[in-house]
């Protein structure tokens, strides 16, 4: 293959990557996270090799069919925004058709995914679907198309338990309204990048809505995000490791707050960064409060 030919499939390969986002592997860690706190709770600390795999190269496949789906619907507006408008739709490098051929065929590999789990889990699995597919299109209509991201992040919780235990206990949905909260507050931060550019525009968002309450809200929002956790902690019979670990996600949620006093663009979208490590840590308690009891 000569260089200019090699050079060509690299452009062609790139531009899918960076429409599947797989150049950028934040979205991926902040869906990595949840899974894994939802898979350790509902395996007691040792959840199945098998379904280990099968959820991580699931939420790989998802978080890559909700971004294409995602720039497939801004399509019309991401040419208008300063941050997205060099993404391969609106520059002209993927055509909507062929976005949306990928997008089929990537639920398919998630269908084949959770078709070796079994019959609750694949049920749940097509309102997972359902919500991936519409939470692109909320923020046409409502200012709070970040609670359906928060429900899309959160569909793990129920997939996880009914994987493992083929039930749903109702302490699952603690963990569930936790997550929820969480996505609100971290994709907020994630919104104020945009907000000036959405106004002119007419995007909806959770930045819109609480205006010059957006700190108020992100606080009220991760408040609740840890009370939910202390109270799952306590139904799941916890041990002193997990709850240090929330006093420390706790202390990162104090420093996003301070970096993001002024609101200036870079600041919100480390803020927005920030919170794999909130994840991270709430994980590494989690495995390591079960490992210790164990």
């Amino acid at each position: 293959m000569s260089p200019s030919a090699e050079i060509s499939v690299e452009k062609v390969s790139n531009r899918w990557l960076r429409l599947m986002r797989l150049d950028r592997p934040i979205g991926v860690y902040l869906l990595l996270w949840p899974t894994l706190w939802a898979l350790w709770f509902a395996g007691s600390g040792v959840p199945s090799v098998k379904n280990l795999v099968i959820f991580l190269a699931g939420l790989i496949v998802m978080r890559a069919a909700g971004c294409v789906i995602n720039d497939y619907a801004d399509r019309h507006v991401d040419g208008l925004v300063e941050r997205t408008k060099t993404r391969p739709l609106p520059a002209g490098e993927i055509k909507p058709n062929q976005a949306l051929l990928l997008f089929f065929f990537l639920i398919v590999i998630a269908l084949a995914l959770v078709l070796m789990t079994n019959l609750l889990t694949i049920l749940l699995s097509v309102g997972g679907l359902l919500i991936t597919f519409l939470y692109p299109f909320m923020k046409r209509f409502t200012n709070l198309p970040q609670l359906g991201l928060g429900v899309a992040w959160a569909w793990v919780v129920p997939m996880a338990f009914a994987a493992e235990t083929k039930e749903l206990p109702a302490e699952l949905w603690i963990i569930f309204f936790a997550i929820v909260t969480w996505t609100i507050a971290f994709d907020t931060y994630y919104a104020m990048v945009d907000r000036d550019d959405d106004l002119k525009i007419g995007v909806k968002s959770t930045a819109v809505l609480f205006g010059r309450y957006d700190h108020l809200a992100i606080i009220s929002l991760q408040t609740s995000f840890l009370v939910l956790l202390i109270f799952a902690g306590l139904l799941f019979d916890r041990g002193w490791i997990y709850f240090v670990s929330l006093a420390i996600a706790a202390s990162f949620f104090i420093n996003q707050y301070l970096a993001t006093r002024d609101k200036e663009r870079e600041a919100c979208f480390a803020a927005f960064l920030n919170n794999h490590r909130v994840g991270m840590v709430i994980f590494l308690g989690i495995a390591t409060d079960y490992l210790v009891l164990s």
